[in-house]
């Protein structure tokens, strides 16, 4: 009785956390992209673009946005903490650029921060061409939205008043790394098929840091002033527990560039300390907080954010099921191992399903079957999770750096 007590713990909570990934999947896979809204009234807008020593590539990213901009649609290149001529660069390709110098304070957060109560103090000493916009768009300086989508964007954000999250992807080329091209591989489970299925059950989106849009009633109060290390899921966070839950909008996709291999193990290893820290502080409470106050979607925004990254929750799910495999073998039920152990195998049906209808042009077949590999590969972030964790947020390098 003891041991089948303790192989049923063991096996509990990677079950669970299978079960909500299973769920979003599926529902993932069959739901269709939602439709569009309908052209309405056209908003005025400003997109906010935070740029780090970006100099090497802001002057594309600026041309590419160039053609949608208009007299309701400005962009405004906040040059944050930069060493090098991004803030000259963007001025002379045609962006409003306003610098901003402040060592102690580092962050996208910050820089969002400065970029907002830049405009409003425009706005109150009327300023040319600077009056207070009806919603707030942010797009990082190495990612491309086209005209089309980013205004389908911003019509969304006006209408619904509501925050606003496009589908957020990485490219893959032929000459990416294996590890680069399944890490482009899970981030489209988590940003188009998780976020599908979970739009599906009325759960807010998770926002992704670029690609956003946000009513100015909404951002104009909004607590973006912040170094953490994955401020876009906190705001999110704050938003859905206010009762302005995000809203995915798979109709608009922003792309970026993967960084090279080793830069990308270096993003990911910030991007989920940060994302499992968050999850750990938030993730319970949010859950509890939805059932008390009769709010299903905020208690499955909750449990989902408890998700951990697929190559963890692989490892923690393989481990539970070798210890209660262990177990059996000294007298404990098979059962719980034999459950945990379908629930691994239809996750990787669905994951094989989702290549199938979405990942194709992201990842091979030959590519996706290094996924033991991928798994040894991130090892090494779980580990400094435990030992030494990260805290500050450090630019990525860009390709070719």
């Amino acid at each position: 009785m003891i041991l089948d007590s303790l192989a049923w713990f063991i096996v509990a909570i990677p079950l669970l956390l299978l079960t909500a990934l299973a769920v979003e999947l599926l529902l993932g896979l069959v739901s269709r992209r939602a439709a569009s809204l309908p052209p309405g009234t056209l908003h005025k807008a400003a997109i906010l673009m935070p740029a780090h020593n970006e100099a090497a590539g802001i002057s594309r990213t600026i041309a590419l946005l160039r053609p949608a901009l208009d007299d309701n649609l400005r962009l405004i290149v906040i040059a944050d903490n930069c060493s090098d001529d991004t803030a000259a660069i963007a001025r002379a390709a045609g962006a409003t650029v306003i610098e901003r110098h402040d060592t102690a304070l580092r962050g996208k957060g910050h820089a969002l921060a400065f970029g907002r109560d830049w405009i409003k103090a425009q706005a109150s000493q009327s300023a040319p061409d600077c009056s207070i916009p009806d919603c707030i768009v942010v797009v990082d300086a190495d990612c491309e939205i086209d005209g089309a989508g980013l205004r389908l964007l911003i019509e969304t954000a006006c209408t619904s008043q509501r925050p606003v999250q496009s589908c957020y992807l990485l490219r893959s080329a032929a000459d990416d790394g294996a590890m680069t091209q399944i890490s482009n591989f899970a981030m489209l489970i988590k940003n188009r098929v998780r976020q599908r299925g979970a739009a599906a059950l009325g759960s807010p989106a998770i926002l992704g840091g670029t690609g956003m849009a946000f009513p100015w009633t909404l951002i104009e109060t909004a607590p973006l002033a912040t170094s953490h290390l994955v401020e876009d899921l906190v705001l999110g966070l704050h938003f859905a527990r206010a009762g302005a839950a995000p809203v995915y909008l798979e109709a608009a996709t922003t792309w970026s560039d993967p960084a090279s291999q080793q830069d990308t193990l270096t993003q990911r290893t910030r991007w989920e300390q940060g994302y499992i820290q968050t999850a750990l502080r938030h993730g319970v409470p949010v859950l509890l907080e939805g059932l008390l106050k009769l709010r299903p979607s905020l208690a499955w925004f909750g449990l989902s954010l408890l998700v951990p990254p697929l190559a963890l929750l692989m490892s923690l799910s393989l481990l539970a099921l070798a210890a209660s495999g262990l177990l059996a073998l000294f007298g404990a039920s098979l059962l719980p191992a034999l459950i945990l152990a379908a629930a691994f195998f239809l996750i990787a049906l669905l994951l094989a399903l989702a290549w199938m209808r979405d990942g194709r042009q992201t990842v091979s077949a030959a590519t996706l079957a290094r996924i033991p590999l991928y798994i040894l590969w991130k090892i090494p972030v779980y580990l400094r999770l435990a030992s030494k964790r990260e805290t500050e947020w450090v630019r990525t390098r860009r390709k070719g750096e």
